[in-house]
């Protein structure tokens, strides 16, 4: 199957567990691949045949930015959600998010998850 991919969407943002995550706020990456069929598309050259990821950069955006989520669990979770919802064509969707100013006492690139979902049905 095809693929969409999306790589290091960047967002400052309030989401964590701690007062101060809510508060200063921090920077947060986000990874996508959208398994979707690719084959039309690739034959007639028009956007109407795919996924517009300009408009999954807004559904993104949209949830990373006006939401506050304790966990990035939750948060991978509703971007995931959202993106199944926006076209049917879209089969499933892997998202990945990287927190690399998580409040972890100790020297790491980032802390993240990874999250894949199905269309229902």
């Amino acid at each position: 199957m095809d693929k969409i991919i999306m790589k290091d969407l960047s967002f400052y943002a309030y989401h964590g567990v701690l007062k101060e995550e809510n508060t200063l706020g921090q920077k947060y990456f986000v990874d996508l691949e959208i398994i979707c069929d690719l084959e039309k598309p690739s034959k007639t050259d028009e956007v109407t045949d795919t996924i517009n990821y300009a408009d999954i950069y807004q559904i993104v955006k949209k949830v990373v930015l006006e939401n506050e989520f304790k966990l990035i669990e939750r948060l991978a979770e509703e971007i995931a959600k959202k993106i199944l919802s926006y076209d049917k064509k879209i089969l499933e969707v892997g998202v990945t998010i990287r927190k690399p100013e998580a409040p972890i006492d100790g020297i790491f690139d980032y802390v993240g998850v990874e999250i894949w979902r199905k269309q229902d049905g």
